[in-house]
């Protein structure tokens, strides 16, 4: 069989670490570019247009957007475990059913998306209590980001196909182009033409529809045996439902996550406009973070998956334990860096020293807590590259959504502030990673995805 040696990293042999480190910097370095191309809405809304703006995009509207791209990511995730696992196998059979079938179910999926959200975007606005004044905005921004929903998907499962055989260098170089047009095109029209959050909706779908092409002409013209032929995208049954069986506990738990920000978003916005725009603010420092995290589970979860397919379980447990304690060292400087900086950064997004003030306090009660979020990333998705999807969905579930939701109706009633809101974070990530690390130690390697083999 052949698997494209060219772009393709063979996670089963070489040097872990070395290996890992191969395979994660770029996804690493296009998480980064990720969150600047979400970032730069913010920016140049909030430099040109003024904090109303910046909470119309990064209050309700982020938090809806988020739960919906959490919701497919997670669905995706399913896709690329099949595929790794077909890829470290050498089944060019399942390989190229899994990578057909997602196309086809991103098509079909981000269509269904785009009708729901274009319609049900200002209910759902209003369910989470945005403030009224930022109403208008809000509504315009979120329908032109939902039709933007297709090539969204295409371009985010397209990346999930490549990194599951081992090629993360291409999709950076497509998010790097992409990013770079975001920005222009949000100069040109927030600036330029002056059409505020509409300007910057439009730039981002613009910019998501040129990755969209740049990903799926890759696929086309791909070497190996995971090469996309469009007359040969369809959903095959048994490969969704294999699919599915991984993705959707992931999905839920995404979307989980989702839901419970949404819910302390609505809290927050009735602090006010100002502690809105603070929340949007931080969030954009605090999702650098985070997105690291996400190339870590993404790294670990093809590395996994690959060697589950070619049947190395101890390779499987050592590269856990290299992931990890990259991550943790990555979280210790970047968290410093979060703590010492963040005075000045907020000035990037807004002169206003109210909001900046709110902003500084939030990273303040998030960054000391990083440390616990390792844990619960790469040992989740480590489990779920080995088929085991349902516990640990269970377990973030739980621990993370669970706990936030009920400190939110239990707690903040009582004592309803910046602080009382933000402490649910840090407490929600102890909970979930301890209960990780005890089912992750007892974790059968060898059991796993058994029930989800076709």
């Amino acid at each position: 069989m052949s698997k494209g040696k060219e772009t393709t990293l063979d996670l089963t042999q070489g040097v872990i670490w070395k290996q890992l480190l191969l395979f994660l910097l770029p996804i690493a370095a296009g998480t980064l570019f990720q969150q600047f191309y979400n970032t730069a809405d913010a920016i140049i809304v909030g430099q040109f247009v003024g904090s109303d703006a910046l909470a119309a995009v990064g209050g309700s509207a982020a938090m809806i957007l988020q739960l919906v791209v959490g919701l497919f990511t997670g669905l995706a995730s399913g896709a690329t475990v099949v595929i790794s696992h077909g890829f470290g196998a050498g089944d060019r059979e399942k390989l190229n059913r899994a990578v057909h079938t997602a196309i086809a179910f991103s098509l079909l999926a981000g269509a269904v998306i785009t009708v729901i959200g274009v319609w049900l975007a200002p209910d759902a606005l209003r369910w989470t209590r945005n403030p009224a004044e930022i109403m208008d905005s809000a509504t315009v921004y979120l329908r032109l980001y939902f039709l933007g929903t297709i090539p969204m998907l295409l371009f985010n499962m397209g990346s999930g196909i490549l990194r599951a055989v081992g090629d993360s260098k291409r999709p950076l170089y497509y998010l790097i182009v992409c990013c770079l047009l975001n920005v222009v095109l949000d100069i040109l029209f927030v600036a330029v033409f002056h059409l505020g959050v509409a300007g910057a909706a439009i730039a981002t779908v613009l910019a998501n529809l040129v990755s969209a092409v740049l990903i799926l002409l890759q696929l086309c013209r791909a070497k190996g045996d995971y090469r996309l032929v469009p007359r040969q995208v369809r959903v095959h049954g048994p490969t969704l439902r294999h699919v599915l069986y991984i993705g959707i506990p992931a999905a839920i738990e995404a979307s989980m996550y989702s839901v419970s920000n949404l819910l302390i978003q609505v809290p927050i916005n009735d602090l006010g406009t100002d502690v809105v725009a603070a929340w949007s603010a931080a969030g954009k420092y605090d999702g650098i973070y985070w997105s690291l995290m996400v190339a870590f589970a993404t790294a670990i979860m093809a590395f996994v998956g690959q060697n589950y397919g070619a049947g190395k379980y101890d390779r499987m447990r050592e590269g856990v334990a290299v992931c990890l304690k990259i991550a943790l060292a990555l979280t210790v400087v970047l968290g410093a860096i979060l703590l010492i900086f963040s005075p000045y950064a907020f000035r990037i997004f807004t002169d206003d020293q109210v909001v900046i003030g709110h902003a500084i306090h939030i990273m303040y009660y998030f960054v000391p807590f990083y440390f616990l979020w390792p844990f619960i990333e790469v040992l989740a998705n480590a489990l779920r590259g080995a088929g085991d999807a349902v516990i640990p969905m269970v377990i973030s579930v739980g621990g993370i959504c669970g706990v936030r939701i009920l400190w939110i109706f239990l707690v903040v009633p009582h004592w309803h502030t910046l602080l009382s809101i933000s402490i649910c974070y840090p407490l929600s990530w102890l909970v979930t990673a301890a209960i990780l690390i005890v089912y992750y130690k007892k974790a059968d390697w060898k059991g796993q995805a058994k029930t989800a083999s076709e």
